[in-house]
């Protein structure tokens, strides 16, 4: 087995960046997800309810933008926009995160005006994530010591190429691996979905614990290049992945040892 493929999403629920390598720290991979939007009333907003937000691409260096800039955004209608971080200096605020409250700090108006431009809502600011450390996963799942930045549930997220073509196989509409937004894509896997009863990975000079199967939203539906809804795969998944009240695809990882990986690598699972 090798890994495949690694995807970045340094702005939450925005478009994918793929890399040829990363570093993998405790809270995941440097620059994805370390940055969010939140409403008017500090409250996480994603591309469940705002599908637009797929047609802004962030970049940091760590996904090839320019040395120096800790956030480049470019979106139609709009000249692209150098955003730095905020300093430590900068007040922190509480923020809506699903059922959670995390702290952030406020980018700034400049920030602010551009995503309201582009995505056609005047309520919109941009957060970063300053303390991921701080924020508190979930104890029956994750140990002490396991942190995450603005990911759902995980630091890192990973999914085989079997299994996406399992569904891309079992569903009526075509289901590309992007559906998923893992960050880590195998090949070279066995059978479709042996990665749930994977728990220890190793990849280059990293190593991950698996500490749950992941179970899908409706943002699997949007077609991120149409911005339109289908179906699949909820539809597929619930056919023949679903359990609990629920449908299942990928695994979320923990990260036990941070380090480099890169495109090519082996994966080592147990």
């Amino acid at each position: 087995m090798h890994l495949a493929g690694i995807n970045v999403h340094p702005v939450k629920s925005t478009a994918i960046r793929p890399v040829e390598a990363a570093y993998v720290g405790r809270t995941g991979i440097v620059g994805d997800r370390e940055w969010m939007v939140v409403d008017g009333r500090d409250k996480l907003v994603t591309a469940r309810e705002l599908r637009s937000l797929f047609e802004i691409v962030a970049e940091t260096p760590a996904t090839g933008g320019p040395t120096g800039v800790d956030l480049t955004l470019s979106g139609p209608g709009a000249d692209p926009l150098e955003v730095t971080a905020p300093d430590e200096d900068a007040p922190t605020v509480g923020v809506r995160f699903f059922r959670k409250q995390l702290t952030a700090r406020a980018v700034g108006e400049t920030a602010d005006s551009w995503l309201r431009k582009v995505l056609g809502r005047d309520d919109l600011r941009l957060m970063w994530c300053a303390e991921p450390t701080r924020r508190a996963m979930n104890p029956d799942k994750f140990r002490p010591g396991e942190h995450a930045a603005f990911h759902d549930s995980s630091p890192v997220s990973l999914i085989s190429d079997a299994s996406v073509g399992q569904v891309d196989a079992w569903a009526d509409d075509d289901v590309p691996a992007g559906r998923f937004r893992a960050n880590l894509l195998v090949e070279g896997v066995p059978e479709p979905f042996a990665e749930d009863g994977w728990q220890e990975v190793a990849i280059g000079g990293a190593r991950f614990r698996v500490a749950e199967r992941i179970d899908r939203c409706v943002m699997t539906t949007i077609d991120a290049e149409t911005l339109e809804s289908g179906k699949d795969p909820l539809r597929t998944l619930a056919r023949h992945r679903r359990w609990d009240g629920k449908v299942w695809a990928a695994v979320h990882l923990a990260v036990v040892h941070p380090g480099e990986i890169a495109v090519g690598d082996e994966v080592i699972a147990s």
